[in-house]
């Protein structure tokens, strides 16, 4: 996992994504990501009795159930200190190589988990 450093306006676009689905359902988490085709998908945390996603897990589906070819990045918007193992094995199914940015509320972000920061 690398630090937050610099991201390019595609990137920010999806943080800004995740934030605003956070805030738009007051979720625990918001998430966004961008498919190799250029489009975005965003999701908030569901929390039913009969299913349970992370943000991430639900923008995944979003993206796979449109059709989605493929990921290139996604990003997850949380209070807490990680992305959980969940979220991060959503993305690597359809995505080995995809970056997963984790910022926090205000949209800054705080890690950059790639596939070198998991070994």
């Amino acid at each position: 996992m690398s630090g937050p450093g610099e991201i390019g306006p595609e990137d920010t676009k999806i943080v800004t994504l995740a934030r605003s689905a956070r805030a738009r359902t007051g979720a625990a988490e918001g998430a966004a990501v961008r498919d190799t085709d250029g489009r975005t998908y965003a999701a908030a945390t569901v929390a039913l009795p009969s299913l349970a996603l992370t943000a991430l897990q639900a923008a995944v589906a979003a993206a796979v159930s449109s059709g989605a070819p493929g990921l290139e990045a996604a990003a997850v918007v949380t209070g807490a200190g990680v992305v959980d193992e969940a979220s991060l094995a959503a993305v690597r199914d359809l995505a080995p190589a995809a970056p997963v940015l984790r910022a926090d509320s205000s949209g800054a972000v705080q890690q950059i988990h790639t596939p070198e920061s998991l070994t």
